[in-house]
This record gives C-alpha cells, structure tokens and sequence, in this order.
C-alpha cells in the first residue's frame, strides 16, 4: 500500500475545496468545568458526517477506467453517502453494501444521493465480506472507508483546517472506529505540529482500536454492542493501526450512557444533532477521560445522521445520566394516605412527579405493603440523592 505523505493531505485540501463543506469551530462551548471545549461540527457537512471527504478525494483521483465500471463500498451509514454523492457527482454508478441493521435514515439516504444499496445481516465486517465478493465478481472498484491512503489523506484536511484556524489548540479529540478518521488527522498535525494531543475515543461496547493499542497488534473482536453504529467496528485496518501506533497519543472509550448524556448536551447547549459515533469525542472530555484539565481542546463531532426513531430513547438515557430524570422504586405500607405522604415529600424538595405505578400484586418483602413506582423530573444527580435521603427520613426506604 502507498506511503501516505503531507503533500498528499495538501492535494486532497485543494480538490476538496469546493466539494465539501467547511464548517467553522463553534467554541469555547460550556460543555465542561474542567476544560474549554471547542468543536469542529462536521455534522454540518454535506450528508451529514465527515465521511465525504475522504470519499470524494478517492474517487477523484480514479483512472477512466475504473471510473467506467464503478465503484462499490461498505459502510454503517455514513461512508456509503459520502461515496454515492461522490459518484453521482462524478457520473459513476455505485453499489454500496450495508449492514441490515443500519439506520433507516442512512440506508434511504444513500438511495435518495443515486446508489444501488445491498442490504447485508450482521454488522460492518460482514457488509465489507460481502463488497469484497461483489468487487470480485463485478469488476467494480471498491472505495474502503478507512484503510486506504487517499481516503485518509481526505479525512486529514480536518486536521489541516483545524490547525490553520485555531493554531493555539492544545489538543485535538477524534471518534475512532476503524480509524481512518484519526489516522488522518493525528498524521496531520503531529507531521506539521507535534506538540498538540491528538486523542481518539471508542464506544466501550466496541474497542478494537483501544486494544489493539493496549497490545501492540491488531485485535479482532468476536463481538460488537453499542449506540455508536458508526464506530462499531470489529477490527482496525492494518494502516490504520500502524499510523495511530505512530502518531496519537492515546485512545479511551466512554460507555452508551455518557454518549447518550453528550448527545444530550449538545442539542441543549449547542443547537447540535449528533449521532452516537459523532458524540462519542465530547463525552470523553465531558466526563474527564482524557488528561487536559484547563486545556483548549477541539472535539470533533463527526457525524449527525442520527434515527430520528431512537433520539427520544437516547435523549432519556442522557437525562437518566444526568439526573435529570429519576426512576425509584419504594416499598410503602398498603394503607389509606401513604401515596399522598410520598408525592408530599417529593413536592417538598423539589421533584416534578411525571408518572407513578401503584402495585398491591408484587413481591413486595411485607404481605401488607405494596410497591411504589414513581418517575420523576428532577435536576441532576445531587438533587437525586437529596430526594432518596428525604424520602428515607420520612419512613420511605427507597429500593
């Protein structure tokens, strides 16, 4: 595979420079105490995730030829938009091969921008098997979404901007997935300025990159689980794996609740859609997962294509880690007036009671005590605690 060079990330800044978007950095956002959060909201891009770039420079630099039979890719969403408007935009046909289990959205999205879409069981590495087979079989030309030199050298000219605008940057933040998004960038800056972290973060239920990392060669996990489809991602490509060896510093991961809690914090802070992949960057510096207290560090939000169908299920999963929203369970005597001591104390401090499941039939430790459900709206995790203590003092131990 081609040496990937800085001159390289330099041509593709040039042929991209009226391709894509360049969304300017939004900051110093409230998003932490502990350090000033900037963003790079590639959200804002064209399909929605940063992914075009990489795509568009790719498929530019093709011969004739292999632009006249095609060009066929796989992707968990986002990469196989980047690729379709790149291809319809160049007159190319594409066929993208996607996971079955991949967001509406994105799957009717990469439709609607002039692909021909595969649906494929199981996750990212099987949709990649099955392009793999096709490309063999077709003739196509297959545009990887991370491992490939020129698609990495698209993805660093987020590094190119993000050094050119804010140059007093401390550190820069990057979702990882199969890492050609941070490969890059941190190949980039680190080329260019080596004294900024550049720091990546995986979804906990999906860390190959971290552990391969931890053991100095690449891991294959046997499994995948988490909110962040766009980084679920079973293995690192082999030059994707060397290059974050050489050049970041370090990479996290955070779990689906802090994602959840971030994505959250950005549509209420930031008027920002980011899906779960895109979110996974602010949730590390929100929750102190990275070792740059009063730092200026940008955090790359690097997709906003999230299902509309589980915004809301995601959005109660960030109030639930915030504390903003509360669920507790009570065991309280069967008797005339306890509900109304209850909801008592918890209008006294405070809690806005949204709804409450009153059960005599239940496993209740004592036969003539009953369980109490109650779901309230509360104001963070401190004002929870002083709810539980209340309702303890008052005779109401709280499960």
């Amino acid at each position: 595979m081609e040496q990937l060079t800085i001159d390289e990330i330099y041509r593709a800044q040039m042929v991209l420079r009226d391709a894509v978007r360049h969304p300017k950095i939004i900051g110093p956002t409230r998003l932490s105490d502990e350090c000033q959060i900037y963003l790079k909201p590639e959200n804002l891009q064209h399909t929605g995730a940063f992914k075009l770039r990489g795509a568009y420079y790719k498929i530019s630099q093709l011969t004739d030829q292999e632009k006249s039979k095609g060009v066929i890719a796989c992707s968990a969403g986002n990469h196989a938009q980047g690729v379709a408007l790149s291809a319809t935009h160049n007159g190319i046909k594409s066929l993208i091969c996607l996971p079955a289990g991949a967001p509406i959205s994105k799957i009717e999205a990469t439709k609607r921008l002039g692909a021909e879409v595969c649906l494929v069981p199981g996750v990212y590495d099987d949709a990649y098997a099955k392009a793999i087979e096709l490309k063999d079989k077709l003739g196509y030309t297959f545009v990887h979404p991370f491992n490939d030199p020129k698609v990495i050298a698209g993805q660093g000219t987020i590094g190119l901007e993000i050094i050119e605008e804010m140059p007093d940057a401390q550190a820069i933040v990057v979702p990882v997935g199969g890492g050609g998004l941070i490969a890059g960038i941190a190949f980039a800056v680190k080329t260019l300025r080596p004294d900024i972290k550049v720091y990546g973060v995986q979804a906990a239920g999906a860390p190959s990159m971290a552990e391969s990392m931890k053991k100095h060669e690449r891991v294959h996990l046997d499994s995948v689980s988490t909110i962040a489809d766009g980084i679920a991602v079973k293995e690192p490509g082999d030059l994707t794996f060397a290059l974050c060896e050489k050049y970041v510093d370090e990479i996290v991961t955070v779990n689906d609740d802090e994602i959840a809690a971030a994505i959250l914090a950005l549509i209420e802070n930031q008027k920002l859609v980011a899906e779960g992949a895109g979110a996974t960057a602010v949730a590390a510096a929100m929750f102190g997962k990275l070792p740059v207290k009063d730092e200026k560090v940008v955090c790359l939000v690097s997709g906003g294509n999230i299902d509309v169908n589980i915004l809301s299920r995601v959005i109660n999963r960030g109030l639930l880690k915030n504390g903003r929203l509360c669920q507790l369970e009570l065991e309280v005597p069967d008797k005339p007036g306890t509900l109304s001591q209850v909801l008592k104390v918890v209008a006294d401090h405070g809690g806005n009671v949204l709804s409450v499941n009153h059960e005599r039939v239940s496993a209740a430790s004592q036969i003539n005590s009953c369980t109490l459900h109650l779901e309230l709206e509360t104001l963070d995790n401190d004002h929870v605690e002083r709810l539980k203590s209340a309702l303890v003092d008052a005779g109401f131990p709280v499960a």
